[in-house]
């Protein structure tokens, strides 16, 4: 009888420390799509760890302030600035201590507790078929009604929410009448980017809103150069991808890891093209050569978290009241 006894208690043993190695990563559904970063992330990050990474996907914060401090994450990848105010007010945070210094962002960043990834500028984007393509925000919204717009939905989607805030940064108390102008244009407003991408490389549509680099991976995946992104003198709206680390995880050296791997040249590289995003800590000479053709915004807008935390219903109303009209 000692032999099962031995086997079983080894087998104990192993799983126990084979769950002592777990690092939990709360992130979007999109990290761990087939197209997403979280597949190269997770073979990276355990090449060097020794350990199980497990995505556990899912809406981000509305998730973790229902468990609050019950929660089994380690780190939360896939914030934004649109809602870490609440995220840090929650007090389920911890400082990620990392060195900022490698940083290449179009603004200061010196918060210590949300960790850029990689950024990127809301955008419309439209295809080179689209003969006179809107040249200002001003021009997009006077344009003829027979443009044809997807957007998302502000209170489903990050990206819809990073527009409503666009056009209250660049329009202010005029945003309802800027709305007003292009509702006409707006084809239909989509609960998540995913839909309204699709519907734009489908061809229902001239117009999407996205990002400024969408475009890299039309060049890059597809060799297709006929996607643009629009830009527009007013500005446009940054957004930068967070990742956090929660002050209650049962793994702080593996979460510290974690952390300390999102800056390294290793994870930097693959971003760009596992996100379509533009790596926070990666000098533009490093960056895919699709990446070097994009067309980026010489004015980056704007809003802090206390901002975007004040403003958000006011661009919302503003958003549904134009819209209705």
């Amino acid at each position: 009888m000692k032999a099962p006894i031995f086997a079983a208690g080894l087998f104990l043993a192993t799983g126990a420390l084979a769950q002592d190695n777990v690092l939990t990563v709360y992130a979007g559904d999109y990290v761990v799509s087939e197209w997403g970063p979280g597949p190269r992330i997770e073979e990276l990050f355990e090449a060097q760890c020794g350990c199980d990474l497990q995505f556990k996907p899912g809406d981000l914060l509305p998730r973790l302030m229902l468990e609050g401090e019950r929660t089994e994450a380690d780190v939360v990848f896939g914030l934004n600035t649109d809602v870490t105010k609440q995220a840090r007010e929650s007090g389920l945070f911890a400082p990620h201590g990392v060195d900022l210094s490698e940083l290449i962002l179009p603004i200061d960043w010196t918060d210590d507790v949300f960790l850029p990834f990689n950024y990127g500028h809301t955008a419309f984007v439209y295809n080179a078929e689209l003969t006179q393509p809107p040249a200002s925000f001003d021009a997009l919204l006077n344009a003829p009604d027979d443009l044809r717009l997807v957007i998302q939905d502000p209170r489903t989607s990050i990206s819809g929410l990073a527009l409503v805030l666009w056009v209250q940064s660049v329009y202010g108390d005029g945003a309802q009448a800027a709305w007003e102008k292009l509702a006409p244009k707006i084809v239909t407003v989509t609960k998540g980017w995913s839909e309204s991408y699709g519907l734009f490389t489908d061809g229902e549509a001239d117009m999407v809103l996205s990002y400024t680099t969408s475009p890299a991976y039309h060049i890059i995946a597809e060799e297709d150069t006929t996607k643009k992104a629009a830009i527009f003198p007013e500005g446009h709206y940054f957004m930068v991808e967070l990742a956090a680390k929660l002050a209650g995880t049962d793994q702080p050296e593996l979460a510290q890891q974690f952390m300390d791997f999102i800056l390294t040249e290793d994870f930097q590289s693959m971003i760009a093209t596992g996100n379509w995003s533009i790596p926070a800590a990666l000098p533009k000479e490093k960056w895919p050569e699709g990446f070097q053709q994009l067309d980026l915004p010489e004015k980056v807008l704007f809003y802090s978290e206390d901002e975007a935390a004040d403003l958000r219903d006011e661009a919302i109303e503003a958003w549904r009241a134009g819209l209705s009209q």
